[in-house]
């Protein structure tokens, strides 16, 4: 067993922890809508105006902070229009993307916004700019945020909401390099100044206004968007087209073609995995160091809108509904992830996980059979880091070499943490990623007295464990009792293959 220490200087707080980096994405996929959060007014599956209840309670526990909708890739073939009005004069749609399935649009705006407020989180809409046009996206946001006598005001009014939604979040289309136009990125940063100048702020509403931004690593991507919206260098002269610019980057063991199995996998699998996960602190980098040479002051947040774990789909599962397991090794891949969004909280302004219920990387697992819910791995380290919500940011400076495992012919650290502070408290995340070794970190606390100290584990006896509704605490967080005092802090065993959190209570 070795030991590493850890300096964290808790009377030093740092940038912002966003919430909402801690934020979800429900696309028209699969069953993430129809059969996950939604299953209609009738379905003996106790629901509120047809949505899930034990859905919408499970999500509230973890006090999600926004979601994202309708996509994805459906978003930029999806027409609000058509998904407004009584629910049975509603136009049908093929859904091209996912599965080629036909959608009846009855989970449409007003359902959305319903869900979001019964989740107690802020809406993030996906605009359609790939076969949309700007008048549509205009009236829109004019539908959903309008409080007067306009025509599209008086439209929500008649099917039945009177006062406008709050609309904090707006996307400007979705990998427009991709399923969302197979543009240039030139042509996509024209078309975005020109379409998020009719995304306009009406009443006391505040849009958020979100470019779509580059897949992984591409840099020139991002850098095109910024040329629109900053002077190179200077930062002073914002055009403000714009507010937050995405960027997209899934995990996987695997290739496109081949993309891993989501419970069939060895040590050599997780370790790749990891590698993978780990390439996201690359790519938070690469796209933080081109917008810093446009936007110094970081007035512009980069948004990562989708990420996450993708395998190959469920057997005897229809290929384009991306239904997935969910195991230990999904739980490290978020801890992982998390750490570097705490690290460069003075970029990133929101992150969401691809997706919420039922497909990738999903919290929430339903049985289409039985109706059961199942919370996955992933779940409990998003319930484990709430502490993060808004919290500062605290450096940690690790003394020694943090141990290391050469994968795919580059080092992986097989130790990861971060931490924040908030009133009178800290939280501290630690990620082992060893597979089979146990270690200790001294956490070396500095500046604040810590009058008490709790923990939690999140580990399981395989890499492969998995909840199922015959076991659904297979991997779920216990207490954990190998935290003890320490003279320069606090001293904390880490099991092989977990995740914890130690939650301090601070003095002066």
């Amino acid at each position: 067993m070795s030991s590493l220490t850890a300096v964290i200087d808790l009377d030093l707080p740092g940038p912002t922890i966003s919430r909402h980096v801690y934020g979800h994405f429900a696309e028209h996929l699969g069953r993430c809508i129809y059969g996950g959060f939604w299953v209609g007014e009738d379905s003996e599956i106790p629901n509120v105006r047809g949505i899930r209840t034990d859905v919408v309670e499970a999500l509230r526990a973890l006090r999600i902070p926004n979601l994202r909708w309708p996509g994805g890739c459906f978003a930029d073939d999806y027409h609000w229009r058509d998904g407004i009005g009584p629910r049975d004069e509603r136009p049908r749609m093929v859904n091209s993307h996912w599965g080629d399935v036909v959608e009846d649009n009855s989970f449409g705006t007003h359902e959305f916004m319903d869900l979001c407020e019964m989740l107690g989180a802020e809406p993030y809409v996906n605009g359609n700019v790939g076969s949309g046009t700007v008048r549509e996206m205009s009236e829109w946001v004019e539908y959903l945020t309008r409080a007067d006598d306009s025509p599209m005001a008086a439209l929500r009014r008649a099917n039945g909401r009177d006062e406008p939604w709050a609309l904090p979040f707006f996307g400007i289309g979705n990998e427009p390099w991709g399923c969302g136009g197979n543009m240039t990125a030139q042509h996509y940063a024209d078309l975005a100044r020109q379409y998020a100048t009719y995304v306009r702020n009406h009443g006391g509403n505040t849009v958020y206004k979100i470019a779509a931004g580059a897949n992984a690593d591409d840099y020139a991507w991002t850098e095109t968007l910024m040329k629109v919206s900053q002077k190179l260098g200077c930062g002073c002269d914002p055009r403000g087209f714009f507010q937050g610019i995405s960027m997209h980057y899934y995990t996987m063991s695997g290739d496109w073609s081949d993309k891993g199995h989501a419970t069939a996998f060895d040590t050599d699998d997780w370790y790749v995995t990891m590698r993978r996960a780990h390439k996201i602190e690359e790519l938070v980098r690469g796209h933080s160091n081109v917008m810093d040479a446009y936007d110094p002051e970081h007035r512009i947040g980069l948004v990562v809108d989708e990420w996450g774990t993708w395998w190959n789909v469920e057997e005897g599962t229809n290929p384009g509904f991306l239904y997935q397991q969910n195991t230990l090794r999904d739980a490290l891949v978020a801890s992982l992830h998390f750490d570097t969004f705490h690290r460069y909280a003075h970029r990133i302004s929101m992150a969401n996980i691809a997706q919420t219920v039922n497909v990738l990387q999903a919290m929430i697992l339903t049985d289409p059979t039985t109706g059961a819910l199942v919370l996955t791995p992933s779940y409990h380290v998003f319930e484990m880091n709430t502490g993060h919500h808004d919290a500062s940011a605290l450096a940690v400076n690790v003394k020694g070499a943090v141990p290391t495992r050469d994968v795919e012919g580059k080092a992986l650290p097989l130790l990861s943490m971060s931490a924040s502070t908030k009133d009178d408290a800290a939280l501290v995340s630690l990620s082992n990623l060893d597979a089979d070794t146990p270690t200790t970190v001294v956490l070396d606390l500095r500046g604040r007295e810590v009058v008490e100290f709790s923990a939690r584990v999140l580990t399981a006896p395989s890499i492969q464990a998995h909840n199922t509704p015959e076991q659904p605490d297979a991997v779920a967080p216990v207490a954990h009792d190998g935290v003890r005092r320490h003279p320069r802090g606090l001293e904390v065993d880490l099991p092989a293959r977990s995740y914890t959190t130690v939650r301090l209570g601070l003095g002066a």
